[in-house]
C-alpha cells in the first residue's frame, strides 16, 4: 500500500495494561542496575546542522535483556540561549511515526522556550540517524484510485501483504523492538544521561502518544508536557486511519456550505448539496474521460487537500467552476496539491510501529469498509484509510501489548487541537485531553495539522505561558484558525505554493 497511500496525504489505538519490563538478568544482584552502562555514558558533542550540536548514545535493543543486543540513537541540542533562565531539557518528537526529528530545534528556534530549555531532537529508533530500520520496496498490484471497484479489492490486499512480505525479509531481529514503549525508554535514558531529573516534552502528532506513553511509563520523571495535534487514546491504530477519511469529507462539506453562499460568484449551486453535486459529476466525467494529470483520483485528493485550508477555498471553488465549464480545463494550484500528495512515503518505522496493536486479520472486513469509503469519502483518496495494510497481515509477534494511557503523578499538561485537522481528527484532541486530565486549546476552523511554533500567534502565546512561566491555559479555551478567504478571487498559484509550503510542523508530518 506503500505506493497507493502515497497519493492522497497517507496516512498519515485495544488498550491494555503494559508496565514497564523488569530489567536484568538472573542471578544479578537486585542492587546493580542493568541500565547503568547507558545512563552513564559520557556524549561527544559534535556540531551539526547549521548551529545544532549532535551525538549518538548507545541503548539495548530490548530493555527486558539490556546486556544483549544493542542499537545507537542519535539525538541533537540546541542550548538555552538565557542560561540564567534555563530550566532543564525540552525534548521534541514530530510525529510519524518515524519521523526524524534531528533539526526540530531550528523549527523552535525563535519560540520563546528556547530562550529557557535546552531544545533536545532525536531521531527515534530505526530512523534516520539512529539504527535504521529499512524495508524493501514491495511490488505493486493496484492502480491508484479513490474509488476502486469491487474486482480491484483483492489487489490492494496483494499489494499490501507483499508490502510486509519484504518488510519482514528487510527488517531483521530488530523489528519487533521498534516500538512506542520502547521509544519511551530510549527518551528516559537520554533525560538520565544527560544529567536531568525530569524532561519537559512536545509532541506533534504521533509524537503525542508517544508523549503520553512516556508519562505513562515514567510519570515522577515528566514535568511540563504539550500535545499537539493529538491521537485518539482509544483508537490505536485502525480506527485513527478510518477517522482521517471523515474528517477529510467533513472538511468539503463545509467548504460546500461556504461556496453556496457565494453562488453568484461561483455558480455551484445555492446549497452545499447542490455544490457537491457538481464536484461529483466532475469527478466522474474525469473517470471517463481524463485531461492531462487531472484524472478522477487526482481531483478527489486535491479537493480533500485543498477543503482542509482555508486560505485556498476560493481557489477550489474556483478550480471546480474552472472543471464545470471547460472539460479541457487544468488546475495548476489542485495539480500542485495532488503532486504533494504523492511525496508521501511510509517507512519501516510506520509499517512496524502501527503494527504494534492488532489489526483484523480477515481481508472481508476491510473490503466491506473500501465499499462504503469509496462512496461516502472519497476525498483525500478516503478509501485508503481503510483499506488492507501491512499490519492486516503482520508477520512478527509486538514483545508487549500497548501501554494504558494514564496520568498519575505528573503535572497537568496542554493538548493543542484543530477543528479540521485531517491527519488527527478534532474527536481526539477532546478524548486524550479527557483522559489526561490535560487542558484544552482547540483551535476553531481550522484545517492545519500542527499548530505550535507557526503563524497562530494564540496558540503560540498560550503554549510559550505554559512552557516558560508554568501558567496553564483555562481547562477549556479556543484559538481562531486561518482565516476563510475575505475575497473571493483565487488567489495565486505562488500563493497557494507559499502556503503548503509554509505550514511549520505540518509539513514535516502529515500522517499522524
Amino acid at each position: 500500500m506503500r505506493r497507493i497511500l502515497s497519493v492522497g496525504l497517507a496516512t498519515t489505538l485495544l488498550l491494555s495494561t503494559a508496565a514497564a519490563p523488569t530489567f536484568g538478568t538472573s542471578g544479578s544482584p537486585p542492587s546493580v542496575d542493568p541500565l547503568a552502562p547507558f545512563t552513564g555514558q559520557q556524549l561527544t558533542w559534535k556540531a551539526c546542522h547549521d548551529g545544532l550540536e549532535c551525538a549518538d548514545l548507545v541503548l539495548p535493543l530490548d530493555y527486558t535483556r539490556p546486556a544483549a543486543d544493542r542499537i545507537s540513537l542519535h539525538i541533537s541540542r540546541r542550548k538555552a540561549t538565557d542560561p540564567a533562565r534555563r530550566r532543564g531539557i525540552l525534548v521534541l518528537n514530530p510525529g510519524g511515526p518515524g519521523g526524524s526529528g534531528i533539526t526540530m530545534p531550528k523549527f523552535l528556534a525563535k519560540s520563546a522556550a528556547a530562550a529557557v530549555y535546552d531544545l533536545i531532537g532525536f531521531d527515534p529508533r530505526g530512523v534516520g540517524g539512529s539504527t535504521e530500520l529499512n524495508c524493501r520496496t514491495g511490488p505493486g498490484f493496484a492502480v491508484a484510485d479513490t474509488r476502486p471497484i469491487d474486482a480491484d479489492f483483492p489487489k490492494w490486499a496483494a499489494e499490501a501483504r507483499a508490502a510486509e512480505d519484504a518488510c519482514q525479509r528487510a527488517g531483521g531481529g530488530i523489528r519487533p523492538h521498534v516500538n512506542t514503549p520502547n521509544t519511551a525508554r530510549d527518551m528516559d535514558v537520554v533525560r538520565a544521561v544527560l544529567g536531568e531529573e525530569k524532561l519537559n516534552y512536545l509532541g506533534y502528532s504521533y509524537g503525542t502518544y508517544l508523549g503520553a506513553v512516556y508519562g505513562s511509563l515514567f510519570p515522577d520523571r515528566l514535568d511540563r508536557n504539550v500535545l499537539d495535534s493529538a491521537v485518539h487514546p482509544e483508537w490505536v491504530w485502525r480506527e485513527q486511519f478510518r477517522a482521517q477519511a471523515v474528517a477529510y469529507r467533513r472538511n468539503v462539506e463545509q467548504w460546500a456550505d461556504w461556496v453556496a453562499a457565494r453562488n453568484d460568484r461561483f455558480g455551484l449551486g445555492t446549497t452545499a448539496k447542490e455544490v457537491l453535486g457538481v464536484v461529483e459529476r466532475i469527478a466522474a466525467r474525469l473517470a471517463e474521460h481524463p485531461v492531462g494529470e487531472q484524472t478522477r483520483t487526482a481531483f478527489d485528493a486535491a479537493v480533500g487537500v485543498g477543503a482542509r485550508y482555508r486560505p485556498l477555498w476560493s481557489e477550489i471553488a474556483a478550480t471546480v467552476q474552472q472543471l464545470k465549464g471547460d472539460p479541457a480545463a487544468t488546475a495548476e494550484s489542485g495539480l500542485v496539491m495532488a503532486r504533494a500528495a504523492r511525496k508521501e512515503l511510509r517507512s519501516g518505522v510506520f509499517d512496524t510501529v502501527t503494527c504494534e496493536a492488532d489489526w483484523p486479520t480477515d481481508v472481508q472486513t476491510y473490503f466491506e469498509d473500501m465499499r462504503v469509503f469509496r462512496e461516502r469519502y472519497p476525498y483525500g483518496f478516503g478509501v485508503a484509510r481503510a483499506a488492507p495494510t501491512t499490519c492486516t497481515f503482520r508477520s512478527f509477534t509486538p514483545p508487549e501489548p500497548p501501554v494504558e494511557l494514564r496520568r498519575d503523578g505528573y503535572p497537568i499538561g496542554v493538548v493543542v487541537q484543530a477543528e479540521g485537522d485531517t491527519q488527527t481528527q478534532y474527536e481526539s484532541g477532546p478524548a486524550m485531553a479527557s483522559r489526561l486530565g490535560h487542558s484544552l486549546i482547540t483551535v476553531r476552523d481550522e484545517g492545519r495539522h500542527g499548530i505550535y511554533g507557526g503563524a497562530n500567534k494564540c496558540v503560540n502565546a498560550a503554549v510559550d505561558r505554559y512552557l516558560v512561566d508554568g501558567v496553564l491555559p483555562d481547562s477549556s479555551s479556543a484559538c481562531p484558525g486561518d482565516p476563510r478567504p475575505v475575497t473571493d478571487k483565487p488567489p495565486s498559484a505562488a500563493f497557494v505554493q507559499s502556503y503548503l509550503d509554509g505550514r511549520g510542523i505540518a509539513a514535516w508530518t502529515e500522517r499522524f
